[in-house]
């Protein structure tokens, strides 16, 4: 059985790969092609293209990939054509999955959303575009289950992949000890996953450590970074702006330096969850051009707000929207990170609103139960002798 996967963003990349390996523990006859990103091939996906690779975000950035897109939509047709997938299984970046849901769907080959868009916040109209071309959706926040129910979608509700990947993963205890059992204080930095929000949001970062650091010179910054082309442009900008500053870069790290740190300035993005489910108060940075900050405005029921203020339907993780000249924002996250270095009661509070706001809603098991409606929705899957319980799930 071959099973088809689009994935276009590096969260996405490390959900997918996961969901793969529960569906290959489940059934040891799946192979797995299509698109995505490095954590997918090296869990086996036969890759057609590393989607990951053009990640991007704004109508200007993505104009120039257009006719890239349409090479890979039709590269994705002649696979179907010739191929004929049991599946496909699309996660995120709808703009383009739109497409792929059209390619597979006209050739009567069963499709599924996991973690679809957000479309209550954006495009309603275009639930439309999920009764043509989405068999059944499988949503990651409990109230998209009602939203689609109530608009006549099959849908399920799983939980968030992104806490089965904080349960699972085994922390460098050294490390975390190493920054967490200091007598000065340490502060996370996320400057994101996409090159794009590097290039856009750490400069705006760099001006806030400067600040914060004249205010608590013996606070430490530990910088996250994706990768390791992230981590040289950052470290290359901070030498220029601030050769000084206390900062410490790190590649495959994250989970490590938000366990460890008193608090967190990151860009807008679904790790959100783990600071949440870890409870590491977080400033949230969105920027964005004016372009895009007006057609917010006008257009989306929730231009810019986090996972956890929206579960929470209150902020919980302080945000600010840089649009043009950002000194004013970068006084306002200032404001907030040394209130919650200087005044313990301040940092608690933000602890107890993350510990309320993950209640019920901070558990695992989505990738399993993810996994057991896909091969359950499949008619061949339902019948064959090679199905078996994962061991995880026993």
């Amino acid at each position: 059985m071959n099973i088809f996967f689009s994935v276009g963003e590096p969260s996405g990349d490390q959900h997918a790969s996961h969901l793969m390996q529960e569906l290959k523990a489940r059934r040891s006859d799946l192979r797995f092609s299509g698109f995505g990103g490095p954590q997918m091939e090296q869990a086996g996906l036969d890759s057609l293209f590393r989607l990951t690779n053009l990640a991007v975000m704004g109508f200007f950035k993505v104009i120039p990939l257009l006719f890239k897109f349409y090479r890979i939509v039709k590269q994705a047709e002649r696979y179907f054509d010739d191929q004929k997938p049991d599946a496909v299984i699309l996660v995120d970046f709808p703009g383009f999955n739109w497409w792929i849901a059209r390619k597979a769907k006209a050739r009567g080959i069963p499709v599924f959303y996991f973690l679809p868009p957000q479309l209550w916040a954006w495009g309603p109209h275009r639930i439309e575009r999920v009764r043509k071309f989405v068999d059944h959706v499988i949503t990651a926040l409990p109230f998209e289950r009602d939203w689609y129910e109530k608009r006549g979608i099959k849908v399920d509700y799983v939980g968030h992949p992104f806490f089965d990947e904080v349960g699972n993963h085994v922390l460098d205890d050294r490390f975390v000890s190493l920054w967490k059992n200091r007598r000065s204080h340490t502060i996370a930095v996320l400057p994101g996953s996409r090159s794009q929000e590097v290039g856009r949001c750490w400069p705006v970062m760099v001006q806030v450590l400067k600040k914060l650091h004249a205010r608590h010179p013996q606070a430490t910054f530990l910088v996250a970074c994706y990768r390791d082309s992230h981590r040289r442009r950052c470290l290359q900008q901070l030498l220029i702006e601030a050769p000084t500053l206390p900062v410490q870069f790190f590649v495959g790290k994250t989970p490590e330096i938000i366990e460890a740190s008193d608090c967190a300035l990151m860009v807008s993005g679904s790790v959100s969850l783990e600071l949440m489910a870890r409870k590491t108060p977080a400033v949230v940075l969105y920027r964005v051009s004016r372009v895009t900050g007006i057609l917010g405005d006008l257009f989306l029921q929730c231009p810019f707000i986090s996972l956890p203020n929206l579960i929470a339907g209150r902020e919980v993780m302080p945000e600010f929207l840089s649009v043009g000249n950002p000194e004013k924002v970068i006084t306002g996250i200032t404001d907030v990170l040394d209130r919650w270095i200087r005044l313990p009661e301040e940092r608690q509070l933000a602890i107890n609103d993350l510990l309320e706001a993950s209640e019920g809603f901070v558990e695992g098991g989505a990738i399993q139960k993810c996994a057991g409606i896909i091969l359950e929705k499949l008619p061949e899957a339902v019948s064959s002798p090679t199905l078996q319980a994962s061991p995880k799930a026993a």
